[in-house]
């Protein structure tokens, strides 16, 4: 167990910005995993899929208030994917639209 002193701020900023330091590589690293990802025909075909089965193209309502409440959570990470992808890899995401019409 380790203690850590309330009066010592510096040792509380110095661990806050290393804290900090890390979820910024944490987010770099799911960026370019995303852009990895999409730079290959068959990323973008999983992609497009995944984006499909999450229900980002339909509206997640239901008269089941448990399986509505389901359905938003999984549509809300697909949203969330989308959302990366659009803001990282635009031009992969018309692309990865195109293939899936073909």
């Amino acid at each position: 167990m380790s203690y850590s002193d309330p009066l010592d701020i510096r040792s509380q900023e110095r661990t806050q910005a290393e804290a900090e330091e890390r979820a910024l590589l944490a987010a770099q690293i799911e960026i370019d995993d995303v852009k990895w990802l999409m730079s290959n025909k068959r990323g973008r075909r999983f992609m497009a899929r995944l984006l499909e089965r999450a229900g980002v193209w339909r509206l997640s309502f239901n008269t089941n208030a448990l399986t509505m409440a389901f359905n938003e959570g999984t549509r809300n990470e697909g949203l969330r994917l989308l959302a990366q992808i659009t803001a990282h890899c635009p031009d992969r995401y018309t692309e990865m639209l195109k293939e899936s019409k073909e």
